[in-house]
């Protein structure tokens, strides 16, 4: 058997395994004109001579390079050839990562993924087909490794993700390049692969033909293996999360299931803390992780210091509230912890600001921000996670004197010396570590949390209001 027969027949397989195509499909095919894209488009039309499918073409010229043009000329010619609808699509990478805020590569990808779902509906596709490979599972899982991801993030990039397909996920880059040979068929060369300026073309360039040729033959072929465990353990964890939270998740009528209740408008769910507490901590964390994501707008920005903060919640007794990412609140209100949309008010509160929290290792040479709303704090002396909430009976903070010594001043007592009206003093926000008053916002922090020569773990702390990071508090006297 020729190798392109071999080639065809694992990626046939492969598809007939995943369910990742079935008779009548419509499909979109993302085609850039680079080798993997094109052997993406020739193995779909083999396919089709086994089943039945519709397909159709889009090329997005993303605006960085000045031969873009050549690419997209290239695979309109190939269409043509085989009879394939063909849309052209151009973006501005610059432009949009400038808008959004966002990298070059992010606003590429998002680029691309836009214009596919605007000619899916345009063409009634079902599904939208990428050229992923199985170098690129593996660069996308040393990523996320060095970024600190948990399992959904190891497994990698999944052969099927809602109507999104990868036929060529099982091919490696040397397999895909062997078939297009064969074949005889040409293929266009992005010049922006050629470089090191994204982080995971300096990983497809060193890192993995290093393991390649030094470590571990086989490398990729091996973390695609590994990849598929951990995409199984995702889905059985996932599935244990779901029947956990059926159990934890309390008044059924009022906040629906875990699965049910983003789509049908809810925006609060109550957990009985007892239940929740016989759980392993695995599926603890999980939980509270899949609730935060399915509560916030975009599912992202819940970090681990996040979900830590929500536990304490079920294991601490207290009417604590905690201010998340994304306008969510997390509370204690006695058997129950309730998560919600929006910083709800409990009985006698003021409304609680949302904040972003974060942690990372000092580095030498890191400057403090001395901004208003963005703190540090020496994360190597809390003993509990701090919470935000307002003044309590008992509350302190850490005053230095002037000449190196530290003591402790009741919070009233600073409210009084800084003049704060007193219709106004339960009402600032407090960050606080018990009684322990680490930051009255909007005026000072502890001494005793603030950063120094030995802090090696930072808690960086992040009010989320409309300001500039050029006002500062010194602006009004006052300490960072």
């Amino acid at each position: 058997m020729k190798t392109g027969q071999k080639t065809e027949e694992k990626v046939f397989s492969y598809i007939e395994e995943h369910g990742i195509l079935q008779a009548g499909d419509r499909i979109v095919a993302g085609i850039s004109g680079g080798a993997d894209s094109v052997c993406l488009l020739l193995l779909l039309q083999e396919y089709r001579k086994r089943v039945p499918l519709e397909l159709s073409v889009v090329h997005v010229n993303h605006g960085i390079r000045p031969d873009a043009g050549e690419d997209a000329a290239y695979v309109e010619t190939l269409c043509q050839r085989e009879g394939i609808p063909f849309y052209l699509r151009t973006g501005n990478v610059k432009k949009l990562a400038e808008e959004e805020k966002c990298s070059e590569e992010d606003a590429g990808r998002r680029i691309r993924y836009r214009a596919f779902e605007e000619i899916a509906v345009k063409t009634d596709s079902n599904k939208i087909a990428v050229a992923h490979n199985s170098n690129d599972r593996a660069e996308t899982m040393l990523f996320h490794l060095f970024r600190g991801s948990g399992l959904k993030g190891l497994r990698g990039i999944l052969p099927v993700r809602n109507h999104i397909i990868r036929p060529v996920l099982c091919l490696d880059r040397q397999e895909i390049e062997e078939y297009l040979r064969e074949r005889e068929v040409q293929w266009c060369t992005d010049s922006t692969n050629a470089g090191d300026d994204y982080a995971r073309n300096r990983i497809r360039h060193h890192i993995l033909p290093y393991a390649e040729q030094e470590i571990v033959p086989g490398t990729v072929e091996h973390m695609g293996r590994t990849a598929d465990l951990l995409a199984e353990t995702e889905e059985y964890l996932e599935e244990q999360t779901e029947s956990a939270l059926e159990k934890c998740i309390v008044d059924r009528e009022k906040t629906a299931s875990s699965e049910e209740f983003p789509e049908n408008g809810f925006n609060r769910v109550e957990l009985d803390v007892e239940k929740f507490l016989t759980f392993h901590p695995v599926i603890e964390k999980r939980m509270l992780l899949m609730l935060s994501e399915k509560l916030s707008p975009t599912g992202k920005d819940i970090e681990a210091v996040h979900i830590r903060d929500m536990l304490t919640l079920f294991t601490r007794e207290g009417n604590r509230k905690i201010s998340l990412p994304m306008n969510l609140t997390a509370y204690r209100q006695y058997g129950k912890v309730v998560l919600e949309k929006g910083n709800q008010v409990l009985p006698g509160e003021a409304v609680l600001p949302e904040m972003e929290f974060s942690e990372f290792f000092m580095k030498n040479r890191q400057e403090v921000p001395r901004n208003q709303y963005t703190k540090w704090f020496d994360y190597d002396k809390m003993k509990e996670s701090p919470v935000i909430r307002f003044r309590q009976t008992g509350d302190f903070l850490t005053i230095a004197d002037g000449e190196g010594r530290m003591f402790h001043k009741s919070l009233k007592d600073y409210m009084i010396t800084e003049k704060i009206p007193k219709e106004m003093r339960d009402r600032i926000p407090v960050l606080a570590e018990g009684s322990h008053v680490l930051w009255l916002v909007g005026y000072r922090i502890s001494e005793y949390y603030k950063i120094d020569r030995n802090t090696k773990h930072v808690l960086q702390v992040k009010l989320k209001r409309d300001c500039t990071d050029e006002e500062t508090e010194e602006k009004n006297g006052r300490t960072h």
